[in-house]
């Protein structure tokens, strides 16, 4: 709990940002307001503003919280550990935000669609940073023969797009698989393409090994 806040009042707060994390992935920032979101909260407009002091602030934490939880697998990557299983890994942990989370994914994604005006330093500084480091062990894996050679950025960003898809188009995946549950079959699917893209080629491996 944070210093200083009861139990009632950070219970406020997570009830206010639950009912603003369900109008914003629903609506965007823009097409939100407060008095929708102290509706969704069961509370009145100015109890609401006692806890957030306007409709941005109720916004950047949810944006906060999402980019936390969203890196926190790329921060995973173990440079010691099996280069494969790592890069499965992540993608199995990515899909997994999107089944558990498909709101906060789509409230990501709307926030980046209007060019993400809220967190634009955070991704060019802190997200970068990130990306780049995880590159960074990426091409030491390639160098190593371990991986196959592949862009480690553009890799990144295929695993964001292939399992963000299922949380952000959840509507169109679902009217074509009907009732059927699309996560077990896109774990499969997923892993058998990422699987295949990182392989690295056997001959060539023992090639270099022996001339090495």
């Amino acid at each position: 709990m944070s210093s200083g806040r009861t139990r009632i009042q950070q219970k406020n707060r997570e009830v206010i940002l639950e009912a603003g994390l369900e109008a914003f992935s629903e609506a965007g920032f823009r097409g939100t307001t407060l008095d929708r979101i102290a509706k969704g909260a069961g509370l009145s407009k100015p109890n609401l503003l006692y806890y957030f002091p306007s409709k941005e602030a109720i916004h950047r934490e949810l944006l906060s919280r999402q980019l936390d939880l969203w890196l926190a697998p790329l921060r995973t990557l173990d440079p010691d550990g099996d280069p494969l299983e790592e890069l499965l890994g992540y993608v199995h942990r990515k899909l997994a935000l999107s089944r558990d989370h498909p709101r906060e994914s789509r409230l990501f994604a709307n926030e980046v669609l209007q060019g993400a005006p809220h967190i634009l330093d955070t991704l060019q500084q802190d997200l970068r940073a990130l990306v780049e480091d995880a590159a960074g062990v990426i091409r030491g894996w390639i160098a190593a023969g371990r991986l196959a050679p592949i862009d480690p950025v553009h890799l990144i960003f295929s695993v964001w797009s292939l399992t963000q898809h299922y949380a952000d188009f959840d509507v169109q995946v679902r009217a074509v698989l009907g009732d059927a549950d699309p996560f077990p079959g896109a774990e499969r699917h997923l892993d058998a393409v990422f699987r295949r893209l990182l392989m690295p080629d056997p001959e060539k491996a023992c090639a270099e090994a022996a001339v090495g």
